[in-house]
């Protein structure tokens, strides 16, 4: 078993791997690296916090006991060695991890005998004139988060402009709209919400129920600049049919997995940008492993890899990696693109491939869509369902 395990990134996964293998093999000695002193928390959890759902940040900090997961925590309850420094690079052939400590620039060389990368996804900054002013911000961490939240506090923000119909675009006009009644306009320069996850009509329900819950919705919209000045802050946004005005601009445009490190080190990297690893999570090389937001993972309907960026994988991932490092036998053989979300009063999720990933897939799919009541027609609360089934006409497997 491994006697010296050095776990990079320390959010969700690498969490995960350093319980379990102290779980596993108490006699392990592991290190959990991270550059932010916030460790182990609920990423997917920030709209809720900022929508006021979730109390305060501690709630996406702390076990279910209400125990804060700080480097404290770790050491104590789970006997791992929390350190706060920066990853520079990866000796493969010394197994060394070469490190900057924060905050006072030391470098160091910590010998492994497994390493586990948990490096995550790096939101996109879209090169926009005007991205960097006071009041644009990403969603990134718990300190995103807390900036926006506390400039909403303040009464600063009457308006708010989203940049992205994906998943935390479309939670971010949730919280601003429902609990602070921010004037919220959501744009996306694709002809519709979600666009990976859905198809055209479904995303036509949702964008229809967030107009109805006073979010604004451009679609097939690109924005070109943001306005302002360092002073003032952010005063509006253009966008290629006018200038929206707003006081905060929040940008959801997607991730990128965080594979630098990984690449660097000649590591074996996919077609999305993520490192690549086998069904129990090793890369090219069998002494280090990966999981979460930064790597691909086979699509098991499709056959072609994936980024699926979700914390439930992560976790689970966190798991398989732990057992294999103490001598188990834990594997993921792939995904099926389970998702689902909270969008005001819709419930929405998917599996498997929408028509047009399924097209370039090489099916050849057919659709059906049942509309009914989620309950008995009778029952005083029943709402209307609204389900789509996609198969491949000739075999008439279920996509």
């Amino acid at each position: 078993m491994a006697k010296r395990v050095i776990i990079v990134g320390a959010v969700a996964l690498g969490p995960k791997v350093a319980a379990r293998v102290m779980r596993l093999d108490p006699e392990a000695e592991v290190k959990l690296l991270d550059r932010d002193y916030i460790i182990s928390y609920g990423g997917c959890g920030i709209p809720y916090y900022i929508g006021g759902d979730v109390a305060d940040l501690e709630g996406l900090r702390s076990t279910s006991a209400h125990v804060l997961r700080d480097s404290r925590f770790f050491k104590n309850a789970k006997c791992v060695d929390v350190v706060h420094a920066e990853a520079l690079a990866i000796d493969r052939r010394a197994k060394t991890l070469k490190i900057r400590h924060q905050p006072d620039g030391k470098e160091e060389n910590l010998p492994y005998d497994k390493l586990v990368l948990a490096t995550g996804a790096t939101p996109v900054r879209p090169p926009l004139p005007g991205v960097d002013l006071p009041g644009v911000s990403l969603v990134a961490n718990l300190h995103h988060a807390k900036a926006i939240k506390e400039m909403i506090a303040k009464g600063q923000v009457e308006s708010a402009v989203v940049i992205g119909g994906g998943a935390i675009g479309l939670e971010m006009a949730e919280a601003l709209t429902d609990l602070w009644g921010v004037e919220t306009t959501l744009v996306e320069m694709m002809d519709q919400l979600l666009p990976p996850a859905f198809g055209s009509d479904m995303a036509l329900l949702i964008k229809n129920h967030m107009t109805e819950k006073g979010v604004r919705v451009l679609l097939s919209e690109r924005v070109t600049r943001i306005l302002g000045d360092a002073q003032s802050g952010v005063q509006a946004v253009e966008t290629s049919n006018g200038q929206i005005p707003c006081q905060l601009v929040i940008l959801a445009v997607g991730v990128r997995p965080n594979s630098t490190l990984a690449r660097e080190a000649d590591l074996a990297v996919g077609r999305f940008g993520g490192i690549r690893v086998d069904e129990g999570l090793r890369t090219s090389d069998p002494d280090i492993f990966a999981g979460g937001d930064c790597i691909e993972i086979l699509h098991k309907v499709s056959g072609e890899t994936v980024h699926m960026p979700l914390g439930s994988l992560a976790n689970r991932q966190g798991r398989v990696i732990g057992t294999n490092i103490t001598g188990g036998w834990g594997r993921i053989s792939g995904t099926v693109g389970t998702f689902c979300l909270k969008v005001f009063d819709f419930g929405i999720a998917r599996a498997g491939l929408t028509e047009r990933q399924a097209a370039a897939a090489g099916f050849d799919p057919v659709h059906a869509v049942v509309v009914q009541s989620d309950r008995a027609h009778f029952y005083p609360s029943q709402e209307r369902m609204y389900v789509k089934l996609i198969a491949d006409r000739k075999t008439r497997r279920v996509l």
